[in-house]
């Protein structure tokens, strides 16, 4: 009886642990959303969006007010249209500027929401106007090291 008992509590206890690290699993690529706010739909359009992904986090002044809901390929602008979830209490004005942006050094991107100062409020439907893409690091590097070495071959070669 001693033993049965001992094996019900290790077996809850293994249970509890891989319910644990499934959350934790679900949670990390952002598939796990604890919000059943069904919110309103807008869109923006950004040229490049890097690494963003699906259920990305939407953030205004390091708060989340919503989540991407779709990311498709616009073939007449040739843009990634991307559509955003906001949650039903948060209302921004309509010439709000959308960013992507990155959370650390390389961290996963989310889209930061500056607010305008409009007096007319973004409905569901809208499109965001402003938008800058996604910075690319690579890019960045590139043009660092290109700059430098065009530093380093036109320097003291040209005054000779």
């Amino acid at each position: 009886m001693q033993k049965s008992k001992h094996d019900v509590w290790v077996g809850l206890f293994v249970l509890l642990g891989a319910a644990a690290i499934l959350f934790l699993a679900l949670k990390a690529g952002n598939l796990l959303t604890l919000s059943f706010d069904s919110g309103y739909n807008v869109v923006a359009r950004f040229d490049n969006i890097g690494g963003l992904k699906r259920q990305a986090a939407v953030k205004s002044a390091g708060v989340v007010v919503g989540r991407v809901q779709s990311i498709t390929f616009d073939t007449k602008t040739y843009q990634a249209q991307v559509e955003l979830t906001l949650n039903k209490g948060v209302a921004f004005p309509k010439d709000t500027s959308a960013k992507i942006l990155t959370a650390g050094l390389l961290g996963e991107q989310y889209i930061g929401l500056e607010p305008g100062y409009g007096e007319s409020n973004l409905v569901a439907g809208d499109t965001i106007k402003s938008t800058q893409s996604a910075i690319v690091l690579e890019n960045l590097i590139s043009q660092f090291l290109y700059s430098k070495a065009a530093e380093g071959s036109g320097g003291k070669e040209g005054q000779k």
